[in-house]
This record gives structure tokens, C-alpha cells and sequence, in this order.
């Protein structure tokens, strides 16, 4: 499945949304055009091991990991899905949206390293923070409908599918993706995709969402 559009669009213009996206490809290409794109990575990126509440220098890559990405797919994924849900988002929380991006990433992140905090893999993308924009969708938006990209074998068909149950089905992807993780590798040598920042950030943008309908 493959999300296109909410049949819901939002009645602002998404300045917030647009300039996050800004900022990533931005990221991205220096990234990419780095002498060593490698040692660019290992200087931004979150690695729990190095985590130390202590320094608040060695907290500044939850935040920093945020804007990097492994590979083209990465960050149009990413950015694709913070384009179709983050709109709506970003009209019902106007000027703290970028807040809420950020620290749904943060959340994410911190998530990731309790559950791998001796893990000397880096953790790059936006990841869980689009995930804290899906989780609040869920909760603010239930009944929304995305248009949405399907492949049934060699056929292609665009139908609406209803947001809980696209993002129901994200979610229980993410929770027997992250539990396999673990249980096929130590906690020191989790790596790939960051599954727990996934939950992490989507929890969080659920429980905010919610707070927000009380």
C-alpha cells in the first residue's frame, strides 16, 4: 500500500511541513556530496552506545540523526509520508508543529536506545518523527480516508482505504518487525532500520493526538 493523498485536505498552506522537507533534502545533499559521506554520517548520526545523559553534547544527535537518511528511497519515503499526513497535522497544531516533529523524533530515538543502548550502530532518518505525525493522525483523524496506490500481482489500482486501518496495519508491521529484530541479534548488534524509534515516535504523536481531543 502506498499512500497518496487524504481525501481531507487541509485548509492552510503547509509552510511547516514544506520547510521541514526543505531542510532534509538539504541535509541530504551534503550529505551526499560529502568528501566521505561515511564519516559525515558517524559525526550526525544517533549511536546509543555513545549516549550519556550526562553530556549535552552527546545529546545532540537525537536531534541531528533526524535530518539524515541512508539512501534516496530513505528520505523519499520519508518525506512523502510527512507530505500526505503531516498537512492536516500542521493545520491543527499550526506554529508548534515543527515542536511536535522534533520531539516525536526525539522520543523515537530514546525509544531505540532503551531497547539497544549498547548498540554501535548509528541511527539515521526522519523516521520517528513522521511516525509521532502518524500516530497523531490516528488519534485526530480517524475517520479520514487516503487515497491509496495498490498492487494485487502485475495490477495496479488506486481505491480509499479509511486511515485506521492503513495505520493499524503500519503499526503491527512495525511491532513484529522490531520483535524479530531482537530476537535475532544481541542488543549490542541491532542495527537496520530503527523499528523501536518507529513505535517510539508513533506512541507519542498517539498519546499527544489524544491529549489534543480531551
Amino acid at each position: 500500500m502506498f499512500p497518496l493523498k487524504d481525501t481531507e485536505a487541509a485548509k492552510i498552506f503547509p509552510f511547516w511541513v514544506i520547510l521541514i522537507i526543505t531542510v532534509n533534502v538539504y541535509v541530504f545533499a551534503l550529505e551526499i556530496l560529502a568528501p566521505d559521506p561515511d564519516i559525515f554520517i558517524s559525526r550526525f548520526a544517533f549511536i546509543p552506545a555513545n549516549l550519556s545523559f550526562m553530556d549535552p553534547a552527546a545529546l545532540l544527535p537525537l536531534l541531528s540523526a533526524q535530518f539524515l537518511h541512508g539512501g534516496f528511497i530513505h528520505i523519499i519515503s520519508n518525506m512523502w509520508f510527512l507530505w500526505v499526513f503531516g498537512k492536516n497535522i500542521e493545520n491543527r497544531l499550526g506554529f508548534f508543529f515543527p515542536f511536535f516533529y522534533i520531539f516525536s523524533g526525539v522520543a523515537g530515538n530514546i525509544t531505540q536506545y532503551l531497547i539497544s543502548s549498547a548498540s554501535s550502530f548509528p541511527i539515521i532518518g526522519a523516521s520517528g518523527a513522521i511516525a509521532g505525525v502518524l500516530g497523531a493522525y490516528l488519534a485526530l483523524f480517524p475517520s479520514h480516508k487516503i487515497k491509496t496506490l495498490i498492487f494485487v500481482l502485475f495490477f495496479a489500482s488506486v481505491i480509499e482505504i479509511p486511515v485506521s486501518f492503513m495505520l493499524f496495519y503500519w503499526l503491527i508491521t512495525q511491532l513484529f518487525s522490531g520483535a524479530a529484530s531482537v530476537s535475532m541479534v544481541s542488543a549490542e548488534n541491532i542495527g537496520g532500520v530503527a523499528y523501536f524509534a518507529h513505535i517510539g515516535g508513533f506512541a507519542v504523536g498517539w498519546l499527544f493526538g489524544k491529549l489534543l481531543r480531551v
